[in-house]
């Protein structure tokens, strides 16, 4: 298949582009480098099956592919609030072009749709069913409502065109590649303490996260694009929840690093809890994360050591 991948130069992005070649695919990598890099695709440049477009998503876009995996969109919130406006207008334009050149080519559509769709959430583990408990008006919602939206739009263009849809809600995942001043914890937390300066806790660490690797992820996008007929939102996470201070503690440890813990006010919006109930991953795609959260922090660990020096 000839697959259009936007975001390909970002975290996840650039991981699905790596993963579809090596299955034989064409790859057509759209990126406005916003906050994606070169750096994260330069090696696939030599590949013949690889092409890269610069472009914004909110602009259409006249290409001929047999699938879209739409992940474009700034998903840390230093970078989605940077510029709010233009977080919401890319969840929201750039799924209206994206689903709009799936029509029109007849491409099979994936939408990269997130676990902050349930915002703060006062169920948990979060099942798919779940409406979320979200601030329409919160520094947040830029994102939380953008990605809402477009799965609105996805699952719209799906009952009123027939279109063949495929809607990830991604868990808080982790890797090789991600940025290190994209203000997520666990890119902050390990370049704070390769530093050593002390790892920034917010309120009183007491809020959990699930985070999974980036393969595992990667592994879930893909067996979710080539399930036919599956039409409902699918959560892809790891259910393994750890508290912010125990993760800190943790990265200490794994970085021997002498830095201590530094505990400031929680920003506005700060979800509580975040749990991916995952049943039917396993039961209808047979995914579940395999990778250990100590195995791949200290996968990540490395490549930040790789990227720092």
């Amino acid at each position: 298949m000839r697959i259009l991948v936007t975001g390909g130069a970002g975290f996840l992005g650039s991981h699905l582009c790596e993963k579809l070649l090596s299955l034989g695919h064409s790859v057509l990598a759209v990126d406005n480098f916003y906050t994606g890099d070169q750096k994260n695709i330069a090696h696939l440049r030599e590949n013949r099956d690889f092409e890269l477009l610069r472009h914004d998503v909110t602009f259409p876009l006249y290409v001929e592919v047999d699938g879209i995996f739409n992940l474009a969109c700034p998903a840390s919130p230093i970078h989605y609030q940077r510029n709010p406006v233009q977080t919401f207008k890319t969840s929201v334009h750039g799924a209206i072009n994206m689903l709009g050149l799936a029509k029109r080519t007849g491409a099979r559509f994936f939408q990269a749709s997130t676990s902050e769709i349930y915002g703060d959430p006062t169920v948990s583990p979060q099942p798919e069913e779940y409406w979320g408990n979200v601030n329409p008006i919160g520094i947040r919602s830029c994102y939380d409502e953008g990605k809402r939206a477009a799965e609105t739009l996805t699952f719209d263009y799906h009952r009123q065109f027939g279109l063949d849809i495929r809607v990830a809600r991604i868990f808080n995942t982790y890797g090789p590649k991600m940025a290190a001043d994209d203000g997520r914890v666990v890119s902050n937390f390990i370049v704070q303490a390769l530093k050593g300066e002390p790892l920034t806790v917010y309120g009183d660490g007491s809020q959990t996260r699930s985070f999974c690797y980036v393969d595992d992820l990667i592994d879930g996008f893909v067996k979710l694009f080539f399930k036919e007929g599956l039409y409902q939102p699918i959560n892809l996470g790891n259910p393994a929840p750890i508290n912010m201070l125990d993760l800190a503690k943790e990265i200490i440890e794994l970085t021997h690093s002498k830095a201590q813990v530094e505990m400031r006010p929680l920003p506005g919006d700060d979800p509580k809890q975040r749990e991916p109930m995952i049943e039917k991953a396993e039961k209808i795609l047979g995914w579940k994360p395999v990778v250990d959260r100590r195995s791949g922090l200290i996968k990540t660990i490395e490549y930040f050591k790789s990227t720092l020096n």
